[in-house]
């Protein structure tokens, strides 16, 4: 299996995720051309990619979705309140609704050789999901806009060989930055987004020996950058005695894809 950033941030999220026989999305959250951009530069032919699976429904997420869909005749696959939620984005356009393939939490599906699982998330959207994906006993888990996470998340997510996983935010710089109040206690709240503080408990939970490299995703412009976020976490594995090298976490690109992660 492997897995690539194509964009990771505040400002728009899109993840490639492929198999030996498969190639999927995981939100659209930038232009059309850019992802047909990023997909070239790693070599994946836009038109080869059978199915886009979507988190939720903030624009982040979701904005290149119906040139995508329409062009390339993509299956999207979300729960259904999301798909309502989508319906009801003007400034997507008209989606067939042959394209519209809804999901539920807890409930696995396949695509072609891929198994893939969406679990529920805490944050302020309609049903949101994350996925875990598994191909020939290999296992990826990507969880962004978590706002907390529970056991529940962590054995959703326990096992994988590769994880994207959110550091949105650092909450000193946050709370002192020109973000109004509301906003602020939006993102520090339950439904919000993971401090990079809070992101390093989580990796702590899900470290196993299996587990291959760590890409830290979903910085927030304003409120993180990728040092401060790789730094955070890397010295908080190490303060608590985790083993795992530095060398295996890296940043996602909020502009550029990353580099292409293998299992």
């Amino acid at each position: 299996m492997k897995l690539c950033s194509i964009a990771s941030g505040s400002s728009g999220n899109c993840i490639y995720i492929g198999s030996q026989n498969t190639n999927l999305l995981v939100d659209v959250g930038i232009s059309a051309k850019r992802i047909e951009n990023g997909l070239n530069g790693i070599d994946i032919l836009p038109d080869t990619i059978q199915g886009i699976l979507i988190t939720h429904e903030h624009s982040d997420h979701i904005q290149g979705l119906g040139i995508l869909a329409r062009k390339y005749h993509m299956p999207i696959y979300a729960t259904m309140e999301t798909l309502r939620a989508i319906r009801q984005i003007k400034s997507l356009g008209e989606i067939p609704e042959e394209l519209f393939c809804p999901i539920r939490p807890n409930e696995a599906f396949r695509i072609n050789d891929i198994d893939i699982e969406p679990f529920s998330t805490s944050h302020d959207a309609s049903n949101p999901v994350c996925y875990t994906m598994q191909s020939e006993g290999h296992k990826i888990g990507v969880a962004t806009d978590l706002g907390k996470f529970d056991e529940y998340i962590v054995a959703k997510l326990e096992s994988s060989e590769l994880l994207l996983i959110e550091a949105n935010h650092d909450v000193n710089m946050l709370m002192v930055g020109k973000y109004p109040y509301y906003l602020k206690q939006r993102i520090l709240g339950d439904r919000g987004h993971l401090s990079n503080e809070t992101s390093a408990d989580l990796i702590i939970k899900l470290i196993n020996p299996r587990l291959q490299h760590i890409l830290l995703a979903h910085l927030s412009k304003e409120n993180n950058y990728e040092e401060l976020a790789y730094e955070t976490v890397c010295c908080e594995l190490f303060s608590r005695g985790s083993s795992f090298s530095a060398n295996r976490v890296s940043v996602a690109h909020r502009e550029m894809p990353s580099q292409m992660m293998l299992i």
